[in-house]
């Protein structure tokens, strides 16, 4: 009973830790990218979000398109980092923010 309890605990602190791990990933990979920082960008007005919303969907029909041509520069991994932070952006401008906080802790 205790050992299921504990295992249960194990997996659950594992699953966080890989969580946080992969959402700094994608905080690092923004900031070197496209000069974003993701948590104040969390925290601007609805218009700044809105701007960055743009610039994020212009950079990924860029590297959409570098992908379609097979350009030597094309990377899946950043591709897919840059989707993540706009659906994540996305969920921001229409949740309240005390819900969006309580997602990121």
């Amino acid at each position: 009973m205790k050992s299921d309890h504990l295992a249960m605990e194990c997996r659950a602190f594992l699953a966080s830790k890989e969580r946080r791990r992969g959402e700094a990933m994608q905080r690092a990979a923004l900031q070197i990218l496209c000069g974003i920082d993701f948590d104040a960008l969390l925290a601007a007005s609805p218009q700044e979000k809105t701007g960055a919303a743009r610039r994020l969907a212009r950079l990924i029909e860029r590297e959409r398109m570098k992908g379609v041509r097979g350009h030597w520069s094309y990377d899946l991994n950043r591709h897919i980092a840059l989707k993540q932070a706009l659906d994540k952006l996305k969920i921001s401008l229409t949740a309240p923010a005390d819900a969006i906080r309580a997602v990121g802790s």
